[in-house]
């Protein structure tokens, strides 16, 4: 059932307990029976949204941007990179094929997984390609959200295989009027969805008709995703040759070319040896295009190959020692062959071993930079460093700005390292966690947290959260640009480019403004530091932690967690708050189940899709609240606010509320938290009121 649209009064207080002041309300007769949603875009049992693919020809034609999934769109825009993708000369491809894709990943709004996997090194790679054995595999949201947050393209998979794969071929490779209908639905799906292109894998053989049209079909999409889908890429995987034979090459040779001509890049199959590369190297087709040959490796190391696992690393010193691109395929290795409680362990050990051959990327971004380190998952949700939900979860949308992870080791057997925890956070899932040993001729070692590219403002604002061990102490070091052109005051000079910012005072004007957006937290040991900077002309280009030994000349073991770290415009303190507009819930489904804490007692649940109205750019991620105003007991009094669930996006779906029986009248509401984490006040929240009676219920009863 659907109820009617409304806008929200951002005026109406959650305080105010007479429901008849409200002036936003739905009202819905309670009826059961099966949800009448698309399975293909919500879990028939729990109506919760997910993530799907197209699995035959027929469907892909038949797609409607009218029936795509509004929860499956995504809201991050792609952030730009130093160097651009275009500019980079040595590329790396992420090709995850998982376990057949679509696990826990495919629930949208998370779900509750005790040793999820996540990918988190995004400063290394250039591309993340979404990898399934469906026709039409769809990123989903989470993926090409937490790419874009770090200027990584996302790619989708068009794949055909075995015989059925052939007979599609043959459909839509007859003619020109084909091929093109097919290209026009993967680009208006990916300009739909978000997503930046398309790995093609035509894995069976072809007629003399489809392999013939197969480069025009190539050109024209990747022509029209060029025109629809900016920085948009289209990249052939090395099977079919231009006879139509079904023959892998493990190179780009006369075999082939036609196909990588015809669209922005080759990826190769996995069985390469070194003459491959010196062929490939010298070979006509890919003069001045051997950033567009993505040399494939297999982490699995399945077949005749260089290596792989924790050795693929060899094989990508070979990839680079000849300038090409490479594609890694499957490094899933490290959760799906090993301990998954030991997954960070491993997933850090393989791409630190790689990182020597890899290229740290720089995310162009305007203030405020923001992170808390958050993974995507944790063991508890913290909030101001408290835990709120005691419980597994599993959203890589959470997943913040990702740091560097890294083992360094210094003289005198020093050494330093970054990863993840999840045992401690300030906020989310994680902290970041620096540990070490200061060596005796050292008295500071530095950690270098983030390198992007940041104008900052002329009054920047700098937040420092972290917990420290004792015998050391810590100080944030920014490295700029430029910065002979550059002045600055308030600050400690390290070098022509390095500041090493003064810590201001808790009574300093900035510090209390600042403190009164963050809201007051248990004072525990999180240690809160602010800091002022008076630029012009600056740009940010490194975050670092410099851990300074306290006294004494031995080698000093330290171990830290930094909670946050926040460097806004300090005017940004200063701007007033955007309300929330245009509330209203449609999709209403009805059930009675018996409740999980009321032992056999069947209880009414809610299950109903909540949209609103908010600017995305200012937003991290908005907290859903319900509480009973009325009913059907009118001598209790109404309930308080209680958390529902986080969502990312203007949009959420509630699952299983549990909420009076009719009649009866509820409030849900939408409150912001703003990039730089701070709570609005709740005048400007969403809310929207439904009030529901008792329907006829003989048919499709429980």
């Amino acid at each position: 059932m659907g109820g009617k649209k409304h806008e929200c009064d951002s005026g109406f207080q959650s305080n105010v307990d007479d429901p008849t002041d409200l002036t936003s309300e739905q009202h819905e007769t309670v009826q059961f029976g099966p949800s009448t949603l698309p399975a293909k875009h919500y879990d028939p049992d729990t109506t919760e949204p997910i993530s799907s693919n197209l699995q035959s020809l027929d469907e892909l034609l038949s797609w409607k941007r009218s029936e795509a999934s509004p929860f499956n769109v995504a809201t991050v825009p792609l952030a730009n990179r130093q160097p651009s993708y275009a500019a980079s000369q040595k590329r790396t491809l992420v090709c995850h094929d998982m376990m057949g894709g679509y696990l826990d990943d495919r629930f949208i709004q998370g779900a509750e997984v005790e040793t999820p996997y996540a990918f988190y090194h995004w400063d290394y790679i250039d591309i993340f390609n979404y990898f399934s054995h469906n026709m039409v595999t769809i990123p989903p949201v989470c993926w090409t959200n937490t790419a874009h947050k770090h200027g990584v393209l996302s790619l989708g998979t068009f794949i055909t295989e075995w015989t059925d794969g052939a007979k599609m071929c043959e459909k839509f490779l007859a003619d020109k009027e084909s091929y093109c209908a097919v290209a026009d639905k993967l680009v208006e799906m990916s300009d739909c969805y978000g997503f930046d292109g398309w790995l093609i894998n035509i894995e069976n053989v072809l007629s003399e008709t489809a392999v013939k049209n197969m480069p025009p079909f190539l050109h024209y999409l990747t022509d029209c995703m060029h025109k629809r889908v900016t920085g948009s890429v289209v990249i052939w995987y090395d099977s079919v040759l231009q006879d139509g034979k079904l023959k892998w090459q493990n190179e780009l040779n006369d075999h082939n070319r036609v196909f990588f001509e015809a669209c922005d890049g080759l990826f190769t199959n996995y069985n390469w040896t070194e003459s491959s590369l010196e062929f490939m190297k010298v070979y006509s087709a890919a003069q001045g295009r051997l950033a567009d040959v993505f040399v494939g490796v297999d982490v699995f190391a399945r077949g005749e190959v260089v290596a792989g696992k924790f050795e693929t690393n060899k094989a990508l010193s070979l990839i680079r020692k000849h300038g090409f691109s490479t594609a890694l395929f499957a490094p899933g290795w490290v959760y799906e062959c090993h301990d998954k409680t030991a997954f960070r362990m491993n997933q850090d050990k393989f791409w630190g071993l790689l990182s020597e051959h890899l290229f740290i990327h720089r995310p162009f971004f305007l203030l405020p930079v923001v992170s808390s380190f958050c993974l995507g998952f944790g063991k508890n949700l913290f909030q101001k460093g408290q835990v709120i939900m005691e419980r597994n979860w599993f959203n890589l949308n959470a997943q913040e700005l990702q740091p560097h992870y890294y083992t360094e080791t210094l003289e005198n057997q020093g050494w330093i390292r970054t990863q993840g925890c999840p045992e401690d956070a300030w906020s989310g899932g994680s902290s970041l966690l620096i540990e070490g040993v200061i060596p005796s001729t050292l008295s500071k070692v530095c950690a270098r947290i983030f390198s992007l590219h940041v104008p900052l403002a002329t009054r920047t604002f700098v937040s420092f959260i972290y917990k420290v061990s004792d015998g050391v102490s810590l100080s944030l070091e920014l490295k700029l640009a430029d910065a002979a052109l550059c002045t600055h005051s308030n600050t400690e000079d390290v070098n022509s480019s390095s500041v090493v910012p003064d810590a201001l005072g808790e009574e300093h004007q900035l510090v209390k403004q600042f403190t009164s957006s963050c809201g007051e937290w248990v004072q525990d040991s999180w240690i809160k530091r602010c800091f002022q900077l008076e630029l012009s002309g600056c740009a940010l280009r490194d975050i670092c932690v410099n851990v300074t030994r306290d006294g004494g000349e031995q080698a000093t073991p330290f171990k830290c967690r930094i909670g946050e770290i926040m460097v806004l415009d300090a005017e940004s303190l200063l701007v007033s708050p955007v309300s929330v507009q245009s509330v209203h819930v449609d999709d209403i489904v009805w059930q009675k189940a018996v409740g999980s804490d009321s032992g056999n007692i069947m209880k009414l649940h809610l299950n109903a899709t909540i949209k609103w109205c908010y600017p995305a750019q200012l937003i991290r991620h908005f907290c859903i609240h319900w509480r009973r105003l009325r009913g059907p007991d009118p001598r209790v009094p109404p309930g308080q606010l209680a958390l529902v669930g986080r969502s990312y996006s203007n949009l959420f779906r509630v699952v299983d509320l549990v909420v009076p029986d009719a009649p009866a009248l509820i409030e849900l509401a939408v409150e912001p938290v703003t990039r730089e984490g701070f709570r609005v006040p709740e005048a400007n929240w969403g809310r929207h009121v439904i009030s529901y009676i008792e329907g006829d219920h003989s048919v499709g009863a429980e």
